[in-house]
């Protein structure tokens, strides 16, 4: 089933959905896979994927700016955005949301995951960390649409 976006000529064709809340956590400068990842096999090539994740961070410390970007088969594709963490306590909690269209050319099965790292400062970034009591979950939606 496919559904058409009024006026543009494209049509969704497929739409994968996965969710994690598995903890992940990096104090490196070099980015890691948050664990959050879904896989979709693209019917042409000349579709276009558009990928939504909604990732859940945590830091421990004041002032830690976190870098994050969507990968694809583990390969940035993604303008990476920094996450700048200020707060009253050297803890803070945030829900970033990721979004990027993307061109893959290809009808194999291709992964999108989520990657952080810790770009300044000192300090450790979790994913899906909660409120340090607790896991909290993180989301990604990949949209198949038709290249128009």
């Amino acid at each position: 089933m496919s559904v058409s976006l009024y006026g543009s000529g494209q049509t969704v064709l497929q739409v994968v959905t996965a969710t994690t809340s598995s903890v992940a956590s990096t104090s490196g400068s070099t980015y890691i896979n948050t664990g959050l990842s879904a896989t979709i096999t693209p019917q042409s090539t000349s579709s276009k994927i558009l990928v939504i994740a909604s990732q859940q961070l945590y830091v421990n410390s004041n002032g830690l700016v976190v870098g994050s970007q969507i990968a694809r088969n583990s390969s940035g594709v993604s303008p990476s955005f920094e996450y700048c963490a200020w707060g009253a306590s050297s803890q803070v909690m945030s829900n970033v949301c990721l979004q990027y269209l993307d061109s893959p050319a290809t009808t194999s099965a291709t992964t999108y995951t989520t990657q952080i790292k810790v770009r300044a400062a000192s300090g450790t970034v979790y994913a899906q960390y909660g409120d340090g009591n607790g896991q909290g979950a993180s989301y990604i939606t990949l949209l198949e649409i038709s290249g128009a």
